[in-house]
């Protein structure tokens, strides 16, 4: 049944999908509950206070659901609605040789940028099986597409990204994941300490490629993505935590360009079983 109607949805056209998404969005975000409240308390901490932001960001997110089939079985169509007027980041990284660790974190749709990169090189991204069996093997048909290759997200993950960097090729990841206990570091994000995944910096600083946030911003009328590219500057903070406190700060400069359409409501600031205690803010 599942299925079914996923492959149902991936067949409307996109406008149709983001107009309804956008409307079960707006109705999810009617309801009272942990979901309306944590999308508040994190959109003000960035400070969008005004509660049409909060409508239009629950909006986005239904969009971003109900987008996902379509790109998912149908990569190619969507590819064609996608362009990016910052590939020239892209191609100057190239040209020095380098591999390329793109960071995707949760703004407007994560499921494009790795897809489109693809005209660039070959990628490598991470994931995670879903929490929904049936969506297993549809997530292996959309993994299958030439230049991108799909790994856990593990030991055996984390060696296959080793070895893509070092052949000069790019990798992808969600930055703005909050890690298992041990494997992050607290520091701020939009002035509120959140508990920080540290891979994305180990792995920049041990190969020492270039360091770019990417992210596809979702365009009105169902008229496609925008693809935007972000590089980091060098040379890059010598520290896993420095570098890691620059990666949040250009995560920030990126969101900002369109924050409707960042997951707000993702539990960000939760703290992990066992992770070291939480230091106080930085003063605002």
């Amino acid at each position: 049944m599942f299925r079914a109607l996923f492959h149902l949805l991936a067949s409307l056209p996109l406008p149709v999908l983001h107009r309804v998404g956008r409307l079960v969005g707006m109705l999810v975000y009617a309801l009272p509950g942990r979901y309306r409240r944590r999308l508040l308390q994190n959109a003000r901490q960035a400070g969008y206070h005004d509660p049409s932001f909060a409508r239009q960001a629950a909006a986005e997110t239904g969009a971003m659901i109900l987008e996902t089939p379509r790109i998912w079985l149908h990569t190619e169509e969507c590819l064609d609605l996608t362009d990016s007027a910052d590939d020239q980041v892209v191609r100057n990284a190239l040209a020095e040789g380098r591999g390329i660790l793109y960071l995707t974190p949760h703004l407007g749709c994560f499921e494009i940028t790795a897809r489109y990169t693809t005209k660039h090189g070959p990628i490598t991204v991470m994931y995670r099986p879903p929490r929904q069996s049936f969506l297993e093997p549809i997530m292996q048909h959309a993994r299958d597409m030439p230049g991108l290759k799909a790994v856990p997200a593990s030991t055996q993950g984390v060696r296959e990204f080793v070895r893509a960097l070092k052949r000069g090729e790019a990798v992808g990841m969600l930055p703005d994941q909050v890690p298992s206990s041990g494997d992050g570091i607290w520091t701020p994000f939009f002035g509120k300490q959140a508990y920080t995944m540290t891979l994305a910096s180990k792995l920049a600083l041990q190969t020492g490629v270039a360091v770019i946030l990417t992210a596809g911003e979702r365009l009105p009328g169902g008229k496609g993505w925008r693809i935007h590219y972000l590089r980091l500057p060098e040379p890059l903070p010598s520290s896993p935590q420095a570098l890691t406190a620059s990666i949040n700060s250009a995560m920030e400069t990126l969101i900002r360009r369109f924050p409707q359409q960042y997951l707000w409501s993702y539990n960000r600031y939760k703290i992990p079983e066992e992770a070291p205690p939480r230091p106080a803010d930085p003063p605002q």
